[in-house]
């Protein structure tokens, strides 16, 4: 009664769910990633009419490759009793969303090296910015998108964008000696290296400016209490009048070094200090090119010189000969590498073999921990955990267990009891407690963790592999990754050069190292798909007052359809932040749901006011500062700090007055709560 006949035949646009009579055929599309967003059917066909293959969980990866209508045909890979199964056919496109994965990477230079575009998300679509060629982008976040294809999210004049790694280089910045050049005209100071930046001021022409940092052509310096960059092309090493007697260098040439043949040059002592070898470097006899070669040091060796020279060379010891090499082409350092050269032990085995040790010598290690120390672990007693999990999915659990006494303090971190949280997986160092993912046992930490490095790290066709052990990294003074120099899990996993180091040291404390044993142990290629993000989440108490710090989209639920925006300067209230980074929030009386707030940067997106959490193991809540005690907070509970009518927190002295869940007010101590997302 309800229904006109406008057409005969169906069309692929105007129907989700062709029936089996439709005559459509099938659009090929680009391969995407999809992520499903409810418990999903896969049909046979592309229609509810035809037979249920599969279902597929809520948050699972599927690979699409057609498109008719509404519907994709998909390949859903899963494993079940230790068995690899594909599973190929159509799903509803209502229950899909384009799956990008983000990692964060160490701070890196990347130049564009053609005519670019930045774009507002990770594809090439969304509002866009041109840059020419030579531009320098800093990024810490490398996404890949649903296609496959890898982006970088980087900072440009105050706007979070995003660029292909098709169209950038790397470049690492390198440190030298502080150096005094000569602006060669009037040059523009920008505030990044690339003249598509802002640009702070002009340096007059004959400035002497000093750098000893470089990020490709462009140099450091500061101007005016300033800093910036200015381009090589402006600059002229720096010559100061000549003494009596002496020829003065033309305009825009630097003096030159003493040649050793004609003056004394001198050689301080130094210890302790190592470099990163940034090109493949001669060896020579004497601190000049002109003395003769003794040796070639390749790219990326780590070397320990014994001595600096007046003229700026260093004195080595490599491959049992002693020379010099050249200070333009080392950079110092701070390493992880074995200095000796020794690569036989825990830090470079293969991660994906078994090791021999029991459940009872993980435990004691742990235990005598705890009984020196007097903390409460929840690692006590999971030897076997860590030995079960390793053998599932091909990953050493002697590693393992380390990994997790590295990460959690032998399970006693904050992380670990409240959390159980034993790798800070998912700790931004904006907001390491709340953005931590929260899991409901140590058996799923565990196993998530060992299932996603198997998938990841160790995987040699991920884009974060670098070698299956645990290696080390460089990082410059600077705290800037030396690529060259740096290798293993500890090249993307941790910034702390001495990550590799100290797990190996912690599973040698365990089971002492065996070279035979590892020479011949067997090595598990199997391949576990990426584990879907656990399902916790973080509730925080009624009150939680926060103000938007730019525009924020709403959407009615997880993964729905956006239906308002929260304008910047408004007022909400917190509610609920997921494991996937989905926040729940309260405006105007509604609750809405949003992923924009990117916690690794929450104060881009919002400050909240009078968010605190617990960091003693029992926190007294008392009627007034120093008075009699009315309640108690537990270890990692989130309190709700009580705000005057201006907005700012009640406080006495150092005491922080709170509401508790069922309305009563108390004060506690502000030594025990760490203010959150503030």
């Amino acid at each position: 009664s309800y229904l006109k006949k406008v057409s005969s035949q169906p069309t692929t646009g105007n129907t989700s769910q062709p029936d089996k009579g439709n005559t459509a055929k099938p659009t090929v599309i680009t391969k995407t990633v999809y992520q499903t967003t409810a418990n999903l059917n896969m049909r046979t066909g592309a229609g509810t009419t035809y037979k249920t293959v599969i279902t597929i969980p809520k948050g699972k990866n599927v690979t699409a490759t057609e498109k008719l209508g509404d519907w994709y045909k998909v390949s859903y890979e899963y494993s079940e009793k230790g068995k690899k199964y594909t599973k190929t056919g159509w799903v509803s496109g209502s229950y899909l969303s384009e799956y990008n994965q983000y990692k964060n990477i160490s701070g890196t230079y990347f130049f564009t090296k053609k005519a670019s575009f930045l774009y507002s998300v990770p594809k090439q679509q969304g509002s866009t910015v041109k840059l020419t060629d030579g531009n320098g982008l800093y990024s810490t976040r490398m996404v890949i998108n649903s296609i496959g294809q890898t982006w970088y999210e980087v900072t440009f004049n105050g706007k979070k964008l995003y660029v292909s790694a098709n169209d950038v280089t790397k470049v690492a910045p390198q440190q030298f000696s502080e150096t005094k050049y000569q602006v060669k005209n009037d040059a523009a100071l920008y505030a990044a290296p690339g003249s598509a930046h802002n640009r702070l001021m002009t340096i007059p022409k004959g400035t002497v400016v000093s750098s000893s940092l470089n990020i490709g052509s462009w140099y450091e310096v500061t101007y005016k209490g300033k800093k910036g960059y200015v381009h090589s092309a402006e600059l002229a090493k720096y010559a100061p009048a000549p003494s009596s007697g002496s020829s003065n260098p033309a305009p825009g040439q630097s003096a030159q070094p003493n040649n050793p043949s004609s003056s004394t040059i001198t050689e301080t002592g130094m210890s302790g200090r190592t470099f990163a070898v940034r090109a493949n470097l001669n060896v020579r006899k004497q601190p000049s090119t002109s003395a003769d070669l003794l040796a070639t040091i390749p790219k990326g060796t780590i070397v320990v010189p014994t001595h600096r020279t007046s003229n700026g060379w260093y004195k080595l010891k490599y491959a049992g000969k002693t020379g010099y090499v050249s200070g333009d082409y080392i950079t110092e350092v701070k390493t992880g590498a074995p200095l000796d050269g020794q690569r036989d032990g825990y830090q470079f085995i293969d991660l994906r073999t078994q090791a021999p040790v029991e459940a009872g010598q993980i435990n004691k290690y742990i235990q005598s921990y705890v009984q020196s120390t007097g903390k409460q672990s929840v690692l006590v007693n999971q030897g076997q955990t860590f030995i079960n999990v390793g053998r599932k999915y091909g990953v050493n659990p002697l590693y393992l267990a380390a990994h997790a006494i590295h990460e959690s303090a032998f399970g006693t971190s904050r992380l670990a009891l409240t959390k159980y949280n034993l790798f800070g997986y998912g700790a931004y160092d904006a907001a390491p407690f709340v953005s931590a993912y929260r899991f409901s046992s140590i058996e799923e930490s565990i196993e998530y963790v060992a299932r996603k490095i198997k998938s990841s790290y160790l995987n040699p066709s991920h884009p974060f592999f670098k070698g299956a052990f645990l290696g080390f990294r460089t990082n410059t003074l600077q705290n800037i990754r030396v690529d060259e120099s740096s290798e293993g899990m500890n090249f993307y996993y941790a910034t702390d050069p001495y990550w590799g180091q100290t797990i190996a040291r912690h599973m040698a404390n365990m089971l002492s190292y065996d070279s035979n044993y590892y020479k011949s142990a067997r090595i598990d290629t199997s391949v576990p798909s990426s584990p879907s993000v656990p399902s916790g989440s973080d509730q925080f108490p009624a009150g939680i007052v926060a103000v938007a710090n730019s525009s924020i989209p709403l959407y009615d639920k997880k993964a729905g359809k956006q239906i308002a925006t929260l304008a910047k300067g408004s007022t909400f209230t917190l509610l609920e932040k997921t494991n996937d980074y989905w926040i729940k929030l309260n405006y105007n009386g509604t609750q809405y749901w949003t992923n924009a707030i990117k916690l690794y940067d929450y104060r881009t997106y919002m400050t909240v006011k009078n968010l605190g959490s617990v960091t003693a193991t029992a926190l007294n809540v008392r009627e007034k500062p120093q008075g009699n005690i009315i309640s108690q907070l537990k270890l990692g509970q989130y309190v709700q700090l009580k705000l005057t009518k201006d907005g700012k927190l009640e406080m006495n002295g150092s005491w922080y007055k709170v509401v508790l869940a069922n309305g009563t007010e108390g004060w506690v101590s502000s030594q025990y709560i760490i203010r959150e997302l503030q």
